[in-house]
């Protein structure tokens, strides 16, 4: 029997994910890290810490699996995107990671905003500090030392997968995949190769960014720091959102893909050709076997934690577990809506201004219906970005697959489907991140076939049941709170 690992360094934490040859998930073992944020609202986390835990839930996977080491065949990574870091050539971080929830690269957006043309036309991003350039900037600004590293292209920089690879093989792979490449705001998405202008704009040196490589390529070998006799090879490699993607089995022009987290991704593969919109942003899916695929994608910054606030902050629920409950018991009649602009609001209204608002309240709004409005602006949010890819694309959308944790969720689950009015499928299987880059791994190395592996697979259905004019309805409303939120 052969095996294949899946690792998913994601923003709440590490997993280790084990698969048989079949490609059936065996184990799992999962560990937190820190998040640190302080008083301007900044987002990092230890990299020291989330690289530790990935050797450590390795361990715990493969150990109480039972199983031979010696039977390992591969490994892949899954992991946050646009996070992004810098350390030394002895794989010694210089600074924390700054998270892609963290604004602070706004300054160094707007200094180079006259450049914001150009930015979409050479990576399909709008100009912000979500993405990772403005982050590595920072970095090279503000940590001491490091841009004196970085002119003599002593330090390294880019996101989480590359650090990750690069401390796994002992610093002998210092790589990343075209998912990741491409939401760096680095990339060059038609040439397929690092941006010297970009670069350039930002004040980040070409030189020292991490050579491209094919999601399902060759990304060197690793033993975990000593827990395998042997080393295995690491034959994976994708941004979280791309491994949901390839994990769901959206492998066709058309097919499209919400993934629920602390925050969320809605992406729709375009095929070999890019689509550009203005609303949302064009990205690389994958490389795979010489080949690409684009996607068009729409980021939000607070899903799942809106679920998070609601319990640790306002203290409305004591667990994500009550909220199915809460909002069925809801007033159908009461008009609540939650617009989480925390920080911003992403795509399609890219506003890094918008702050949060709670409104439509009367005098009955109860728990229940602050909770089952929490829940709602978690799918509103999503119909924002699915109807502006209908249209910028101009491909029907037959059904939207979903994963993550909120997808338990059978209320918004149904509530998600008829504010669409498509059907919506979740797959038996949790953390397709994972298992999109174990997949990858695991294809790479001949042991899965791709034509079969995404066949086994089996989901439960939502169908609409709403009626037209109730849905108008409530999109509408929903348009107007945004409305309210809005500085541009």
């Amino acid at each position: 029997m052969k095996y294949i690992i899946g690792i998913d360094q994601s923003t709440q934490g590490t997993k280790a994910l084990l698969f048989d040859e079949q490609g059936d998930l065996l184990g799992r073992a999962d560990l937190p890290h820190k998040q640190i944020i302080n008083e301007k609202g900044w987002v990092e986390h230890d990299p020291e810490e989330f690289y530790g835990n990935a050797i450590q839930v390795v361990r715990n996977v493969v150990e109480a699996a039972g199983i031979d080491k010696e039977d390992i065949a591969g490994v892949g990574i899954s992991n946050q995107r646009e996070t992004a870091l810098a350390w030394d050539k002895d794989g010694k971080p210089v600074y924390n990671a700054i998270v892609w929830q963290c604004a602070r690269g706004e300054a160094i957006c707007g200094r180079i905003a006259d450049g914001a043309e150009m930015v979409k036309e050479h990576t399909g991003l709008q100009l912000s500090p979500y993405f990772s350039a403005a982050k590595i900037a920072w970095i090279l600004e503000n940590v001491e030392g490091a841009r004196e590293k970085a002119d003599a292209g002593t330090l390294h920089y880019g996101t989480v997968d590359s650090f990750l690879v690069y401390r796994l093989t002992k610093g002998n792979s210092y790589r990343t995949d075209y998912s990741n490449a491409s939401r760096t705001q680095l990339f060059n998405i038609r040439k397929l190769a690092w941006d010297q202008e970009i670069c350039q704009l930002f004040g980040v040196p070409k030189k020292n960014l991490p050579e491209v490589t094919d999601s399902n390529g060759y990304y060197g070998e690793t033993d975990f720091e000593g827990f395998l006799e042997h080393p295995v090879p690491i034959h994976g490699v994708m941004g979280d959102s791309h491994g949901a993607l390839f994990g769901q089995g959206c492998l066709e022009k058309g097919m499209i893909k919400a993934t629920y987290g602390t925050g969320s991704s809605v992406m729709m593969n375009v095929g070999e050709t890019p689509v550009f919109s203005d609303s949302v942003v064009t990205s690389l899916a994958w490389g795979m076997d010489g080949k690409v695929n684009y996607v068009l994608e729409g980021n939000i910054n607070y899903t799942g934690a809106v679920i998070s606030w609601i319990q640790k902050d306002l203290h409305l629920i004591d667990s994500a577990a009550e909220t199915e409950d809460l909002a069925r018991q809801a007033d159908p009649n009461d008009s609540t809506y939650v617009v989480p602009a925390f920080s911003g609001l992403g795509a399609p209204y890219w506003d890094s201004n918008a702050k949060a608002v709670i409104c439509g309240i009367t005098r009955t709004t109860r728990q229940a219906e602050m909770v089952r409005a929490a829940l709602d602006c978690i799918a509103y949010q999503i119909t924002d970005i699915v109807d502006v890819m209908r249209r910028d694309a101009g491909i029907e959308i037959l059904e939207l697959r979903v994963d993550g944790g909120p997808t338990r969720n059978k209320y918004l689950m149904e509530f998600q489907s008829d504010i669409l009015n498509i059907p919506v499928q979740i797959p038996n299987a949790e953390e397709l991140s994972g298992i999109g880059a174990a997949y990858a791994a695991g294809i790479g190395l001949g042991i899965y076939d791709r034509e079969h592996i995404f066949q086994r697979m089996k989901r439960t259905k939502f169908a609409p049941s709403m009626t037209a004019a109730t849905r108008e309805q409530k999109k509408a409303g929903w348009k107007e709170a945004v409305s309210l939120v809005l500085t541009k």
